[in-house]
Order: C-alpha cells, then structure tokens, then sequence
C-alpha cells in the first residue's frame, strides 16, 4: 500500500466520521438533547477529511513498472509534455488525473485454443501460402510500451493500443509473410525463415507505432484436413520406398558380399595352386641338383663298394674260383668314349 492509497483511506473514514456525527446531532435534536461537544467534533473531522481528501487526490504513486501521463485542465494541450516516472509525485487535486500506463512486457497470443488466446474461441490467423493452400497459425508476440514515447502513444492510442496496433500488425504481418513460401517449403525447410520475415514486419510496424517488440513466437502451423490427410499418404509412401530401397540395398549387399566370398575362395585356389606348383618346381630342381651332385661323387671304387654291401645281407657261403681275387665279376663301371 503506497502514501496516496493510505490517505484516500483516511479521508475515507473522515468522512464516516463526520456523517456519523451529524447523524447524531440530528438525533439528539429530535429528542431535545444538547449537541454542544458534536458541533466542534463535526467541524474537527470535516477539515480533517476535506484535508486528506485533497492530499490524497495531489499524491500518485507510479509501481516500478509504470509511467503515467498528466491528465490538466491547466495545460496548453490538455495534458503535460512529460511522462511521470516510477514513484511519488504530486499533481493538482481534481484538476488533474493520472493515466497510468504499464511499461512492463506483455504478450498478446493469438490461438486456436480458446483459453490460451487473448479473444475467446479460435483467434488462429488464417492464411494462404504462395500456391493457394490455406493454413492456420498460432502465435504470440511479446512487446512492451516505448516510456520515452509514451505521451505520443497516449494521444493517438490512449489504452487501444492492444486491440487497435498489436493485433491487426501482427495479423497483417504474417498473412503477407506467408503469401511469400509454399506450402512445401513450410513443411519442411524454411519455417525459421518464415518466422524471421513474420519478426522483422512486426517489430517495424510495432516502433512506428511507439511499441517496442521483444519477441514472437510462432507456436504452431495447422494445415487443411484434405492437405494433412495428402501430406500422410505421401509421407507413408515415402517410408514404403525407404523401405524397399532398403531391401534393395541389402539384397545388393548380400550378393556382392557371396561375390566377395567366392573371389576369396578362387583367389586362394588359384594361389594355393600356384604355391603346390612352385612347391613342385623347387623340388624337381632340388631333386636334380641332387642327382647332379650325386653323379658327380660316384667313383669306380665306391661303385664297387656299394654293389658288395648290397650283396652281404643275402650271402651264406662264398665260393672263390683260384687265381680269381673278386667275387664274381664286378659291375663295369668306366666310362666308354665314343
């Protein structure tokens, strides 16, 4: 409770007191009762209320978030040139008014909801997009009342501001933002950029008009029910191609992994035959190598001595011819030349 308030209560009860008094002189007068002490009673109380009511009609108190413009039938133009400021001040009792203005943020919602709208029933903004189809927009803008331009607010608007700037803007602001896409690129990629065409439009119209904006919300975008239904059935085919080309792919994944699988294994037959052939070469040449080597360590006497161990195993009795001083005749083992 402020000063102003306090004493316009006072004066209140001031002026209780002096109808209560005289109402009791007036009784006592009918029953011939002296009044003397409630005559100086009637007066104490008068000034007192007629004093508290003056004070309390010079005195406004403006809350933080107000401004107030001075309504005076003493000035050039009907009110004073400057806005009053948050606090206590003193105008001329009951020749000037206050009309107070709150400079705090406000958000004006326009929906389709009832009870989340300003108006009552489905304030939604009807609009057509650049190809004809009709949608329907839920919205809200947050602004506050420019302080240093509040006298020219209040002779041109007074309290209409709401009804008579902030919604036919805005209302205006986002049919002709809408005309400007398709319905296509709202659905899909361009919504932001919508809300910034929608943003820019009604924060200029709004300062124009002495209305500083400090946010819009695009809260929903609402299509036709034969658009909607449309939009579902292509979007259902769509998935169902997704799928398919899904199945697509994974078939294709499986045969060029079998592919991928039989390349593997004819690789590795194809090398495994190479190294069983390699293999075989290095033996063949290793194998001669050996004979070579072998050829070229035999010599007439370890030819002799070879051919007499393999006889030794299966030999009981030996019979050697006189004059004879070999086993049975050795193996011819030199070398012819042609």
């Amino acid at each position: 409770m402020n000063i102003s308030t306090l004493l316009q209560g006072l004066a209140s009860f001031a002026w209780i007191g002096v109808i209560g008094v005289l109402v009791l002189i007036f009784v006592r007068a009918s029953r011939n009762q002296p009044a003397k002490g409630l005559t100086s009673l009637v007066i104490i109380l008068l000034v007192v209320a007629v004093l508290m009511t003056t004070v309390g009609a010079g005195l406004v108190f403006l809350q933080a978030n107000e401004y107030g413009v001075v309504i005076s039938a003493f000035a050039p133009k009907g009110y004073r040139e400057v806005a009053l400021t948050p606090g206590l001040h003193w105008i001329i009792p009951f020749v000037e008014s206050v009309q107070k203005y709150s400079i705090a943020r406000q958000t004006y919602t326009m929906s389709s909801t009832s009870s989340e709208g300003a108006v009552q029933g489905d304030d939604s903004i009807q609009a057509r997009t650049k190809d004809g189809q009709q949608i329907f927009i839920d919205a809200s803008v947050v602004y506050a009342v420019d302080p240093t331009q509040l006298i020219q607010l209040h002779t041109i608007w007074q309290n209409r501001y709401e009804e008579n700037i902030v919604r036919p803007v805005s209302r205006a602001a986002i049919r002709n933002a809408v005309s400007q896409f398709g319905v296509e690129e709202l659905v899909s990629t361009r919504r932001a950029e919508l809300e910034t065409a929608i943003r820019s439009e009604i924060e200029t119209k709004l300062q124009d008009n002495n209305i500083i904006m400090s946010d819009f919300l695009l809260r929903n975008i609402r299509f036709s029910d034969e658009y909607a239904a449309a939009v579902e059935q292509k979007q259902v085919a769509e998935q169902q191609a997704q799928q398919a080309k899904f199945v697509v792919e994974s078939k294709k994944q499986e045969a060029e992994q079998a592919r991928q699988t039989a390349q593997g294994q004819a690789d590795a037959a194809v090398i495994a035959s190479k190294g069983a052939a390699e293999a075989r070469l290095i033996q063949s040449k290793a194998e001669a190598e050996a004979n070579q080597l072998l050829s070229q360590s035999l010599t007439p006497t370890l030819l002799q001595y070879q051919y007499i161990l393999k006889l030794a195993p299966g030999v009981q009795t030996i019979f050697v011819p006189s004059g004879n001083q070999f086993i049975l005749p050795l193996p011819d083992t030199t070398t012819t030349t042609p």
